[in-house]
């Protein structure tokens, strides 16, 4: 099997790269930009090949690869941050330019985008469309682009993703990839659980800290939650969210929450064992940011359960502190995704 280099840009802890090796298909990292340190040293950790972990745009030259992967990053595009000053916003949804960059030094045969879905709506993007057709060196590439469910490849969290491939030399590129899972009334291969994922792991913790016991990583790690937050957690069953703390317990309801009697339903929510999982971000431990809460232990899911609903095998090991490590899992793109796009990417080079 031939090789197929890959360039990882804004590669945080490899997550599209370990899809599109996991896929064994000849992908192989030579090269990855990462200015988050710990993830940096995540990625070198698992995929041994160089990485330059300073800004993107301090880097002059870019490695020689045959294919460039990247998520520039989402923060300026994201509704999660509207709260961002205009300078820094600008700053982030420029940092895609950077991208083309390299794609114009490298000439790859083929480069894949992934951003959120608000990416492909923005003036940035209707921009880089416009590059596509007319840059001499980019109107060589075909392309397709669209929105994906990671669920709807395997992956046990509902988490919609913006993904952008091109192709060069080739009129056209066929999208979406094919789903491999779906609904049971309509496919064979219904969709990835939290049940499927995590069920296996002990309802309590042992330990607070990352360590290593017996030579692995342990990552089902808890908090020390307070008396009145175990509480808020017993009063909210499978599937409920604050509204339900509410109910049961209004003595205990915060007053943010009991003067805001509309809102999002995710906020202080409990997972369901027999569906996938909401999209997993960076505080995935916090229920009061999300429905983050086990289907049925009085804790938020752990390091190691967020990991495997974002499809990362038990033995792939993160370098950091917890906080750093809980960024890494919820910024990267599931591997089972990628291992799609491997597979969709390779039957078209």
């Amino acid at each position: 099997m031939s090789v197929i280099r890959t360039l990882d840009l804004f590669a945080g802890a490899g997550g599209l790269s370990l899809g599109f090796e996991q896929a064994d298909l000849g992908f192989e990292p030579v090269h990855a930009v990462e200015i988050d340190s710990a993830a940096a040293r995540t990625y070198k950790r698992h995929f041994g090949c160089p990485v330059y972990d300073g800004p993107i745009e301090d880097l002059e030259r870019f490695e020689t690869a045959d294919v460039i992967l990247g998520g520039p990053p989402c923060q300026g595009f994201s509704p999660l941050g509207r709260d961002r000053d205009d300078t820094s916003r600008a700053q982030l949804n420029e940092l895609w330019q950077h991208y083309l960059r390299a794609v114009h030094q490298v000439k790859p045969r083929a480069f894949v985008i992934e951003n959120v879905p608000e990416f492909q709506k923005s003036a940035q993007f209707a921009r880089l469309l416009e590059l596509m057709e007319t840059d001499p060196d980019l109107s060589r590439y075909g392309y397709a682009y669209g929105v994906l469910n990671a669920a709807d490849y395997g992956v046990p969290q509902r988490r919609r993703r913006g993904i952008f491939v091109a192709v060069r030399d080739r009129a056209e590129v066929p999208w979406p990839p094919p789903p491999t899972h779906g609904p049971e009334a309509v496919s064979k291969t219904p969709y990835v659980t939290v049940r499927d994922a995590v069920a296996d792991l002990p309802l309590t913790t042992a330990r607070t800290e990352i360590e290593f016991v017996e030579g692995r990583q342990d990552l089902h790690i808890g908090r020390n939650a307070r008396p009145t937050s175990l509480a808020r957690y017993q009063a909210i069953p499978e599937g409920g969210n604050r509204f339900d703390l509410a109910r049961n317990r209004p003595d205990l309801l915060p007053n943010c929450w009991a003067n805001k009697p509309t809102g999002t339903t995710d906020v202080m929510g409990r997972l369901w064992w027999d569906r996938p999982s909401v999209t997993i971000r960076t505080e995935f431990f916090k229920p009061e940011k999300g429905r983050y809460l086990h289907p049925v232990a009085d804790r938020p899911i752990t390091h190691r359960e967020a990991a495997r609903l974002q499809s990362f095998p038990d033995t792939f090991e993160f370098e950091g502190k917890k906080i750093e490590v809980a960024r890494q899992i919820g910024n990267a793109v599931p591997p089972r995704l990628a291992q799609a796009l491997a597979r969709h990417l390779k039957s078209l080079l």
